[in-house]
């Protein structure tokens, strides 16, 4: 049983077996329907079935919704207990205005797998905040049509196994080498520079610290991780790694920016983790003790005892 007053204790989900039901939510963007579609028929491919509420296909403006529309799909989905898990259409920009709307006593009764990234990185954060509930960064709905088929593995792996597993970043750089271990949290780092100062984003102390970004510009990912930097929110953190920085200018220059604003953090930095908004998209957990090996190009996660 999980009880909130043990700040130390995690909440885990419980794993996937074929026939089980995933259910889809719209926090943040309106979505393709062809693409969401394709991805449907992937987590059908699977072995799960899928419940896709009505409410989804709302649109207000850029948003699939209201937000208390989409906090109460997202609430819904949480209490339906046959549905063993929630994976997100899309992100864009919305799940930060539905946070407060959460049912967090809910979500602490009826913890189940969660999936998404990008914008998602809010509920991602918030979960952890406020449930100590492990969830997963990885591919969306929309998304799935077209993933490559080691992104689909991971995927179906993530959700179905809780053994102790590494992941081996073959193209990774290691910008500091070392070996530091602590609980995987971060995401998106625009949406987490956004949640600075919220009672949302959690405290990365002691934990190792994941980052990913698209389409923002060198300076602007500097500004974002020096603001960061600045209110407090790196002291402490046991190791960085850097997923896919798409569309965001020269990979060489923003390693540079890193590694100046870290040089004086004693941990071990890895660039290049097949994680976030490129052509493979590996599903991580978050909330889950890892072990980050820079000079190795390896992270290893452990999942706590049953």
């Amino acid at each position: 049983m999980y009880k909130r007053t043990m700040k130390n204790i995690i909440l885990a989900p419980e794993k996937l077996e074929r026939g089980d039901t995933i259910g889809i939510a719209a926090p943040a963007s309106p979505f393709d329907l062809r693409k969401f579609n394709r991805g449907i028929d992937v987590l059908e491919s699977m072995g799960f079935n899928v419940y896709i509420p009505e409410g989804i296909f709302n649109r207000n403006g850029y948003l699939a919704g209201t937000d208390d529309q989409r906090a109460s799909i997202l609430n819904n989905l949480f209490s339906k207990k046959d549905i063993k898990a929630i994976v997100c259409a899309r992100g864009g920009f919305g799940s930060l205005k539905i946070l407060s709307s959460l049912d967090y006593e809910n979500i602490l009764n009826n913890p189940k797998l969660f999936v998404g990234y990008s914008d998602v990185t809010a509920l991602l954060s918030a979960l952890f905040k406020k449930c100590r509930l492990i969830s997963f960064h990885g591919p969306m709905a929309v998304e799935l049509g077209s993933a490559s088929q080691r992104t689909r593995n991971a995927m179906f792996s993530a959700l179905t196994s809780r053994s102790d597993f590494e992941i081996f970043s073959k193209k990774g750089t290691s910008l500091k080498s070392g070996i530091g271990s602590g609980i995987l949290l971060g995401g998106n780092l625009s949406t987490l520079c956004h949640l600075t100062g919220t009672p949302y984003l959690p405290d990365f102390k002691d934990s190792i610290l994941f980052i990913e970004e698209r389409g923002e510009a060198v300076y602007r990912i500097d500004r974002m991780l020096t603001h960061m930097k600045m209110a407090g929110c790196f002291n402490g953190i046991s190791g960085l790694v850097l997923g896919s920085f798409t569309d965001c200018g020269s990979v060489r220059e923003i390693n540079k920016i890193v590694t100046g604003l870290f040089e004086k953090f004693d941990i071990p930095v890895l660039a290049g983790f097949a994680a976030g908004h490129g052509k493979e998209n590996i599903m991580i957990p978050f909330g889950l003790k890892a072990t980050l090996d820079a000079g190795g190009k390896l992270l290893s996660f452990e999942w706590p005892a049953t």
